[in-house]
């Protein structure tokens, strides 16, 4: 039988396909590609998405070593510097990867140890981690229109 860890990586990592298999098909001037009035970026949207996942497995799961400098989050808004895609692709990895690894150290009863954080309040961690999910699909959705009929 599973553990509860077990099954929510397993949910988690195939609803982050969603978004892994859209950077195979991305070249680097799908970067620069926004759907206007829309002012964030297809790169924009790698790096965020990157950004929040190091942020969760700092803040939610207690990743303490995990550095993480949230350029997307401090800037609320596209700079512009989101332009090379080796960059980003390494970068999303690395997010995946770290916030992965403290996932998967937390036990059945971790799931139900409440946090709170400024940017949504009070949960659960297995609520916390509905938002990651949720966040990462959210942008993903937004990220496959931009680069579907975005202009650079």
């Amino acid at each position: 039988m599973k553990t509860k860890t077990q099954i929510l990586v397993e949910l988690w990592q195939e609803a982050r396909t969603r978004f892994s298999n859209q950077l195979l098909n991305l070249v680097e001037a799908d970067l620069s590609k926004k759907l206007l009035p829309s002012p964030n970026s297809v790169g924009f949207l790698i790096r965020h998405i990157g950004d929040v996942e190091l942020l969760f497995a700092k803040n939610v799961f207690g990743a303490k070593d995990t550095k993480v400098i949230a350029k997307t989050v401090i800037a609320q808004k596209d700079t512009g510097e989101w332009t090379n895609l080796t960059e980003l692709i390494n970068y999303t990895n690395h997010s995946f990867k770290v916030l992965k690894s403290i996932v998967e150290k937390q036990i059945d009863v971790d799931w139900e140890t409440v946090i709170k954080t400024k940017e949504f309040g009070v949960k659960s961690k297995a609520e916390a981690f509905g938002r990651i999910i949720s966040h990462t699909t959210y942008h993903t959705g937004q990220l496959a229109i931009i680069n579907k009929y975005g202009m650079v």
